[in-house]
Formats: structure tokens, C-alpha cells, sequence
């Protein structure tokens, strides 16, 4: 397996908040800040923690309400 890239963009004042939270789940997932001007950061997920990064990113969008919007990337093959 590998590990799976997901792309946010998410309001700059909880890029700090949302890292900590999810670096807190040990081997989960790292966060990193790919343009700190448009607030967009990548999640990497690790193997076999898919499931638990969607339970932990929609929690925090419906409990504490930080609006996360995905960012589709295209394929290798898409235009």
C-alpha cells in the first residue's frame, strides 16, 4: 500500500490547530503547509489509516466547525 496524498484548503488560522491534532494520532498522518497564501496543506496519510483520518476530518468539520474543502488533484493520464 501506499500512502495517500490528500490536498485541503482549510483557513489559515486553523493550519496550526488542524496539524497538531492530527500529528497527536502517532503515524496517522503528517500535515504539511504546501502554500501558506492560498492556506492549502497536503495530508499523508499512512497505510491502513484512511478510515480513521475521514472519521477524525469530519469531526472536526462538524463538531468543531473548521470548513475543510477538498482539493481534487487531476491523474497522471487527466489533463
Amino acid at each position: 500500500m501506499e500512502t495517500l496524498k490528500i490536498l485541503y484548503r482549510i483557513p489559515s488560522q486553523y493550519i496550526a490547530y488542524l496539524k497538531t491534532t492530527i500529528e497527536s494520532y502517532d503515524g496517522m498522518a503528517v500535515v504539511t503547509t504546501v502554500d501558506p497564501q492560498a492556506a492549502l496543506v497536503e495530508l499523508k496519510v499512512s497505510p491502513g489509516c484512511e478510515t480513521l483520518i475521514h472519521e477524525l476530518l469530519d469531526h472536526l468539520t462538524i463538531y468543531e466547525n473548521i470548513p475543510l474543502t477538498r482539493i481534487v488533484r487531476p491523474g497522471p493520464n487527466q489533463p
